[in-house]
């Protein structure tokens, strides 16, 4: 029977039930079986499935009509021996993102707004999913939240005011369980205003105790990538980011147009000023190939090219432009109605050259490459041959 349970896996946390201590006991009576259920919290909103799961599954064992499930909630001293145990036992909370994890950190970035970086973001982040790598999202743009509905993670709009909200987080304890979009898991301040319509105007010490909260308190497990959408320029954010997550390889998104470069390249340069490296440049709203065949430069051209040409020469290697992505409606409608082009409309020309960005990332190997091992050789002894301690093709 429990073999039969440990193939539920709750939906939030994605983890068998078994394995967080959710089964609070098996009493088996006359072939008539008894499933103690014991949920994270009261009103957790994936109990329905869970319960439906747990009856399914329980009497895929017992047969039909020869199962009764208890619902109850965990204490919580139980809640708090689930968190420790889901952080490897650390009761201190920490970055799980920090320099020695092994989870590749891609942060996005532009000079200013409103050249779709967010959007690039979105649908890359489901793209890696569909690959199936574990994905995760921080919204780490405070004042220009867009992340949730980008991703349809919204309410339906309220009676009163008309308006939607971004869907909220589950809270266990300290630990916050962020909402998923296409097997993709989210962070985003937007989550935690009453709606979309909200201005949040917070000082630098604010903004960088909740990027410092997302990376400890969300729980997001052992993620394959993480992707932090941040704000334009090269405020406060883009430097807690650089002191949180030295580690961390910046993607700037770019526009065509030659005189986007200068303000594009600003967003690369204070990376590498935090210690990061610039891993490749996206330029957005490239040129639309028309029915005859023609190219319409709506936005200029090589600014891209010429924004990677920049950031390359500050850099012992240099930097590639990963894709010139097109002007595209169903890009645009994708990021209005929540479903994002890499899967509304695989083959829009949009889509395409996202996904190639994607299949380039997908490749890199999760690893320490070129990053200190910590660890000092003993005096006199030879020097060990050089080994990465990853590889990483890309």
């Amino acid at each position: 029977m429990l073999t039969a349970l440990a193939r539920v896996i709750d939906p939030e946390i994605r983890k068998p039930i078994t394995d967080l201590d959710m089964v609070a006991g098996v009493d088996i009576v006359d072939g008539r079986v008894r499933v103690g259920l014991r949920l994270t919290i009261a009103g957790c909103p994936a109990a329905r499935q869970i319960e439906r799961d747990v009856q399914r599954a329980a009497e895929s064992v017992a047969g039909p009509g020869n199962v009764t499930v208890d619902v109850s909630v965990m204490t919580r001293e139980q809640r708090r021996a689930m968190t420790e145990k889901l952080r490897g036992g650390a009761e201190a909370r920490g970055n799980q993102f920090g320099p020695d994890s092994l989870t590749r950190v891609y942060a996005i970035t532009s000079g200013k707004g409103g050249v779709g970086k967010s959007t690039i973001t979105a649908n890359l982040a489901v793209a890696l999913a569909e690959r199936g790598l574990r994905v995760g999202i921080v919204d780490a743009d405070v004042y220009g939240f867009s992340i949730p509905g980008l991703l349809g993670l919204v309410t339906p709009p309220s009676p009163e005011t008309g308006k939607a909200a971004a869907v909220k987080p589950t809270q266990v304890g300290e630990m916050i369980l962020p909402p998923i979009a296409f097997d993709v898991k989210v962070i985003s301040i937007g989550m935690f205003v009453e709606d979309g319509s909200v201005a949040v105007a917070w000082r630098g010490p604010m903004l960088h105790r909740t990027i410092t909260q997302f990376l400890t308190d969300v729980y997001f497990g052992d993620l394959d990538i993480l992707l932090l959408d941040l704000p334009p320029g090269t405020g406060d954010v883009a430097i807690s980011v650089g002191q949180l997550l030295p580690q961390a390889e910046v993607i700037v998104v770019t526009t065509p147009q030659p005189a986007a470069a200068d303000i594009a390249e600003r967003s690369g340069v204070v990376a590498r000023q935090t210690g990061q490296t610039v891993y490749g440049v996206i330029e957005n709203m490239a040129g639309i190939v028309q029915p005859d065949g023609t190219v319409l430069e709506l936005f200029g051209s090589g600014g891209g090219a010429e924004v990677a040409r920049r950031l390359g020469a500050g850099q012992e290697s240099p930097v590639p432009l990963l894709a010139q992505v097109p002007l595209s409606v169903p890009l645009r409608s994708g990021g209005d109605t929540g479903v994002p082009v890499v899967l509304g409309d695989p083959h829009d020309p949009a889509a395409v050259a996202i996904r190639l960005v994607a299949d380039r990332l997908a490749t890199r190997a999760r690893g320490l490459s070129g990053r200190s091992l910590g660890i000092t050789p003993k005096q006199g002894a030879a020097p060990a041959p050089r080994r990465s301690a990853g590889a990483d093709p890309a």
